[in-house]
């Protein structure tokens, strides 16, 4: 008895659902892939076509997964994290000189990467933004050999290293009741609302929002948002404080002000890399990380928190 033949799933198409699966919203989803929201609709009506069953339902207020959608969400996950493998495995084999340095907003790689690249005039080096929730993938899917990042994240199957610490503030609108002051505690914001990131791992939620505080209580709730980049405007407008790190006085917009948060621990920023890398390439990288990569020198943007 003859087999059925098994779809040919194109990758660009199981890619595309991933990531409405993610957002939980095409618009957003097709944002971040840069494709128009009409043609991911059409590509993804393909692979429901193409496996015979529908993945999706969408509605007005967003999109969640059928019961199929969850099914083959965490098999498309495994397909795309192998592919990758695939793909960087063959080219380490061919470019075994090739390095690719990952990095999030506002951390910077720049000094290692330049040591790395007069030490190895030879090699390939190269650097690659990496979003706020997505270090441990990144290394893990291959699309990066290294990465510079902030505590707390996931980090099974990686070798981590920390880097240094930066003391964690506060960021308030300029006509808040504590603007002025040189200071301030967890005491005096007890009350206080802190932005909350839809999706975000609760560890990581938990220590930018410092919940719970150290009496037991839990933090105050405060507005969501999807993008950490709306969080200073929640700020700005009044609606909640934040508690950023990595942030100098003169390092915001002109209607925040930043107060040092003491009583807190501060954000560690680490080197992680896979547990079993064996690169030489990324050991001399790791070096550089070490040597150089000791803490911001000059003021920077506030650090994504």
């Amino acid at each position: 008895m003859t087999e059925p033949t098994a779809p040919d799933l194109d990758l660009r198409l199981v890619r595309y659902f991933a990531a409405v699966a993610e957002h939980r919203h095409f618009g957003r989803a097709a944002e971040a892939l840069h494709v128009t929201q009409p043609s991911l609709s059409r590509q993804i009506r393909r692979l429901e076509q193409q496996l015979g069953a529908q993945l999706l339902d969408r509605a007005p207020q967003g999109t969640r997964l059928t019961g199929a959608g969850e099914v083959f969400l965490p098999l498309a996950k495994s397909l795309l994290r192998s592919a990758a493998q695939a793909a960087s495995r063959t080219r380490a084999a061919a470019e075994p000189s090739r390095i690719v340095v990952g990095y999030l907003s506002h951390l910077i790689v720049t000094p290692a990467v330049r040591e790395l690249r007069r030490r190895r005039p030879d090699a390939e080096v190269q650097s690659l933004h990496v979003e706020w929730n997505d270090a441990r993938a990144a290394l893990l899917d291959h699309r990066v050999d290294a990465v510079v990042a902030r505590l707390p994240f996931a980090t099974d199957g990686l070798h981590v290293t920390v880097l240094y610490a930066e003391p964690r503030s506060l960021v308030v609108p300029r006509d808040h009741r504590l603007a002025g002051k040189e200071s301030v505690t967890l005491d005096d914001v007890a009350d206080e609302p802190l932005p909350q990131v839809r999706g975000s791992d609760p560890a990581w939620s938990a220590f930018w929002r410092i919940d719970p505080r150290p009496d037991g209580r839990p933090a105050p709730g405060g507005p969501f948002i999807d993008a950490l980049e709306d969080k200073l405007e929640l700020v700005a407008a009044g609606e909640a404080v934040a508690i950023l790190a990595g942030v100098s006085p003169n390092g915001l917009r002109p209607d925040l002000l930043v107060i040092p948060l003491e009583g807190v621990e501060p954000s560690h920023v680490v080197l992680a890399t896979r547990a079993d890398e064996r690169s030489r390439l990324v050991a001399e990288f790791s070096a550089c990380a070490r040597a150089l990569l000791t803490g911001p020198t000059t003021a920077e943007p506030p650090a994504a928190s």
